[in-house]
């Protein structure tokens, strides 16, 4: 997966197009990201010994993302992302629009 954790990205398709946010988790199995402020869910939670201190109400979280709806953002616009070997042998994400390390 191209995308990391930490990563700032855009939102290319869904409710929340053309959002920008930063790349909170990943999960790689399921192609899955979850944005920081992006396709927003409310959540009732109850309350429970388990959670001692919290009362149950409603809760506001980000929902994942498939990974093909984001795109990293350089210079505020979508790039693509390639790979490239560097003279010492490390791997390093390049953007396909300017060829710099991201």
């Amino acid at each position: 997966m191209k995308i990391r954790k930490g990563d700032e990205v855009v939102v290319l398709a869904g409710k929340d197009k053309g959002a920008t946010g930063k790349v909170l988790r990943v999960d790689p199995r399921a192609e899955r990201v979850v944005v920081e402020g992006v396709n927003l869910m409310t959540k009732n939670i109850k309350a429970d010994q388990q959670r001692a201190g919290r009362e149950s109400g409603r809760v506001t979280m980000e929902a994942p993302l498939h990974v093909s709806n984001v795109a990293i953002v350089e210079d505020g616009k979508p790039v693509r992302v390639g790979y490239r070997i560097n003279e010492d042998g490390t791997k390093v994400r390049i953007s396909r629009r300017s060829g710099k390390e991201i």
